[in-house]
């Protein structure tokens, strides 16, 4: 049964996912990941699937933030549409090959791959590295092909894509803004492609029971998107008000912590 602590724990890491999100503009899956994976082992999940799981929940977390977001930049036409159009057949199979990728590797192969890949987020944050752009956004090939990676790492570590998406754009030339809101775009059919693929390819783990559908669990994909919801908006203003080139260090090193202690506690 779901206890009061479970519920106050959820609805605390959705206010802090919605203001991290809002402040920073990093994917929920960042902070959620490591913190799920130390609560779900708290409370008897197996080691060798508590990182699907957790990879799982996350994932469902963030469809109604990145759905809100899509509508916020798509009102202040910072969306190029067509671009979204081209890249999303891409990112849709990438997030569906990613989920079946992770239904068949352990908990410890894909704690290391995630620690790995934070620590390559942090670096960016506490540098603040932003790729020169060079070239031209190219032909529908190309691009399907790198929507299909972006999207393959996306479901991996349970991010909404902004992660890659905006330097990819930023590298071929569109303006910062416009990259920002195409990439939220992105992260929606990431954010709905990957949570069907952890239902789907998690359907044998399922409990109904205890609200456990594929490697989702419900309870905290509710909790965690009601929170995050009220508390986005805040941390986008809070964006505006604080130094957030010092807070981003500050959450960078934060984000590597937490990611080495589930890797360790995983191991």
């Amino acid at each position: 049964m779901l206890s009061v602590e479970s519920i106050l724990i959820f609805i605390l890491l959705g206010i802090v996912v919605g203001l991290a999100a809002g402040l920073f503009g990093i994917g929920g899956g960042a902070i959620m990941v490591p913190i799920l994976t130390t609560f779900f082992l708290m409370q008897g999940v197996p080691a060798e699937m508590v990182i699907h799981v957790a990879l799982g929940t996350s994932m469902a977390s963030i469809i109604g933030t990145s759905l809100s977001s899509l509508f916020a930049h798509h009102k202040r036409q910072s969306v190029i549409w067509p671009i979204v159009k081209s890249i999303a057949p891409g990112v849709i199979l990438g997030s569906l090959l990613a989920t079946y990728f992770v239904a068949h590797v352990s908990s410890k192969v894909l704690a290391i791959f995630f620690t790995c890949f934070i620590s390559y987020v942090a670096v960016q944050m506490f540098l603040n590295f932003q790729p020169a752009p060079s070239r031209q956004i190219p032909g529908k090939v190309p691009i399907f092909f790198a929507g299909s990676g972006i999207g393959l790492i996306s479901a991996i570590v349970a991010i909404g894509g902004g992660t890659l998406t905006v330097p990819f754009l930023a590298w071929h030339n569109i303006p910062l803004k416009k990259a920002i809101g195409t990439s939220a775009a992105v992260g929606f059919p990431i954010a709905v492609s990957g949570t069907i693929g952890y239902v789907i390819n998690g359907w044998d783990v399922s409990d109904k029971q205890s609200y456990l559908y594929g490697f989702i669990y419900l309870p905290a994909v509710l909790l965690i998107s009601l929170a995050s919801y009220f508390t986005a908006p805040i941390g986008a203003r809070w964006a505006h008000n604080l130094s957030v080139p010092t807070l981003k260090k500050v959450f960078a090193l934060f984000l590597v912590l937490i990611s080495i202690k589930m890797l360790w506690s995983v191991i």
